[in-house]
């Protein structure tokens, strides 16, 4: 609790009960022990004290919002399996075939992304939503349609032989590239838009994807996500998606030597110039 407190300026008062939230709220000891451990495996970019403060903060959220300003809030999450985010499977309410994305409930509204027209969604931990006495079966079906038609918009702006930057995933309201993966309309729009049944698609980061690989290096992909932050990193290499599944492409070898084991050409393309 002090390291919570400390580096995350939370509002807290430590008490013999329990701490005392933002001045109101009494969270009990034995609930912040079931807190310190979110039931998934350690992550190297999480620290010890990120599950503690991911609950204070989804407790006085749903203190403030109530039950109706929840179900107006609530909204699909996707999540790469393994991601820093991730809360563990108690959360996952949809896993997508392939094994790479998993789905779970956030609430929007109340944080406010680098980019001023972007509404972050956080993730709501469902072992705190039941500490608080709310049902998230209850919740996810009204945010599954919502994802499902939130993707038939984004599907919508897909065009088949696009170029430019229609060809750049973006994010469409307040849900992510990664969440829009996880409406299955959205999936069979990109499959299909080649007539291939199947897309291989670059999303290293949440909010932003890739479709055209093949005029794109073999590297940026890993490259992109290891340089994007943890928590907004998305796959760290290429997914294959249809419009049942995204699985991640494994790497069969390292990125740089895809590119350098190509030949150099016989012949420049360059104009023959004194000067370059």
């Amino acid at each position: 609790m002090l390291a919570t407190s400390v580096l995350t300026e939370a509002d807290v008062e430590p008490r013999d009960a329990g701490v005392l939230v933002e001045g109101h709220l009494l969270i009990g000891w034995d609930e912040l022990a079931e807190a310190s451990y979110d039931g998934g495996p350690a992550h190297p970019d999480r620290p010890d004290w990120a599950p503690v403060a991911r609950w204070l903060r989804t407790r006085a959220v749903l203190a403030r919002l109530g039950p109706e300003g929840l179900a107006e809030r609530a909204r699909p999450l996707g999540l790469p399996v393994g991601h820093m985010l991730h809360p563990g499977p108690s959360w996952v309410r949809e896993a997508v075939l392939g094994g790479a994305l998993e789905l779970g409930l956030g609430y929007t509204g109340l944080a406010v992304d680098a980019d001023p027209g972007l509404l972050r969604v956080e993730v709501l931990d469902d072992r705190a939503l039941r500490a608080a006495g709310f049902d998230p079966a209850q919740l996810w079906p009204e945010a599954r349609a919502y994802l499902e038609r939130i993707g038939a918009v984004a599907a919508g702006r897909l065009r088949p032989h696009g170029r430019g930057s229609e060809l750049v995933l973006r994010p469409v309201g307040d849900a992510e590239v990664t969440t829009l993966l996880g409406a299955r309309g959205f999936r069979a729009a990109l499959a299909g838009a080649d007539g291939t049944g199947m897309r291989a698609v670059a999303v290293p980061m949440r909010e932003r994807g890739w479709l055209d690989l093949r005029a794109i290096d073999p590297a940026f992909a890993p490259a992109a996500a290891a340089a994007t932050t943890a928590e907004r990193r998305g796959f760290p290499g290429p997914v294959l998606v249809t419009a049942d599944e995204v699985s991640l492409i494994p790497a069969t070898t390292a990125p740089a030597r895809l590119v350098l084991r190509d030949p150099a050409p016989v012949e420049s393309a360059l104009p023959d110039v004194l000067y370059r």
